[in-house]
């Protein structure tokens, strides 16, 4: 059985009298992308700040790049933390060297690889601006280079796509995909979940504190089948009883179901309203989006009625 690079197991953190993590398990396998998902506030950064050893945990089990983490893994892992961590007074090409050398890599080596990440990503011409100067998109892509320039094993990125235009975003999209490849782990937290269906194959959803949904994304989406319809009409679709959300998309109207509420159901609810026009009515795969709202909003089962 192949060894997890990453393994967390029934994690638990507080800060006073908030508990930021209640009970939060999950594993990384290699050369994955792993998915890190949850709404504000439900414990995914503290539950990476613990699995990196920046925070230390009130209560569970840890194991990274084969165990117990200390100061030589720690060069093996690149980290993209939510905050930007530059050094704002500072300019551009010595800042990213000086990151570099922190995680063992030489000046030389450092200076070596440094101008064809720096063009790749549109920054080889600001090389030598302040970072304050640079506009919150390039900062975020300095970023992804002090993530990437010493070659880590494990790559753990909060919020990689922050700040970043459609261009920018496919760019680092592609080098995350890259990265994988090359035989790297990434683990990646993320509000946007198309990027997660994009490119991630397993994921872990957090919520209050807790993994409440865990697993391959297919077969997740497999478990939710029948909680999302897609409709195609004319009239009011909004306010439906038994529906959580409802958004067109694409002119057609896609409803995410309560729990205990069948497809059925909502098209009885449909039919039953004046002015509605039905073209088409089918139960649709549900989205990460649409189990992301069922099982944030909702409850943490799904509904197989």
């Amino acid at each position: 059985m192949t060894t997890p690079t990453a393994m967390v197991s029934h994690l638990s953190k507080s800060f006073g009298a908030v508990r930021a993590v209640e009970d939060v398990s999950f594993e990384v396998y290699p050369g994955e992308i792993f998915g890190l998902l949850g709404p504000n506030g439900a414990g995914k950064t503290t539950s990476i700040r613990m699995m990196l050893d920046i925070f230390n945990a009130d209560r569970g089990e840890i194991s990274v790049l084969g165990g117990k983490m200390d100061e030589a893994k720690k060069n093996r892992i690149g980290y993209l933390p939510e905050e930007r961590g530059l050094y704002k007074d500072l300019k551009l090409e010595p800042t990213l060297i000086f990151l570099a050398r922190l995680k063992g890599l030489s000046e030389a080596e450092a200076k070596r690889r440094l101008p064809d990440w720096l063009k790749r990503l549109d920054l080889y011409d600001h090389r030598y601006k302040k970072v304050q100067e640079l506009s919150k998109g390039m900062q975020q892509k300095a970023q992804v280079i002090a993530t990437l320039l010493h070659e880590p094993e494990l790559i753990v990125i909060d919020e990689p796509f922050a700040g970043l235009d459609p261009v920018n975003t496919r760019l680092v999209e592609d080098i995350i995909r890259e990265q994988q490849a090359a035989g790297r782990t990434i683990v990646m937290s993320t509000h946007q979940m198309h990027q997660v269906e994009a490119l991630c194959s397993r994921i872990a959803l957090i919520n209050k504190g807790r993994t409440v949904l865990y697993g391959e994304v297919d077969q997740i989406k497999h478990s939710f089948a029948g909680n999302a319809v897609t409709i195609t009409g004319q009239g009011d679709f909004l306010n439906v009883p038994g529906v959580l959300e409802a958004r067109q998309d694409n002119g057609d109207w896609r409803m995410s179901l309560a729990p205990g509420t069948g497809p059925q159901d909502v098209f009885k609810a449909l039919a039953a309203r004046d002015g509605i026009k039905i073209e088409r009515f089918e139960i649709a795969e549900p989205s990460l989006d649409d189990i992301f709202i069922w099982t944030v909003q909702g409850r943490q089962e799904p509904n197989h009625a």
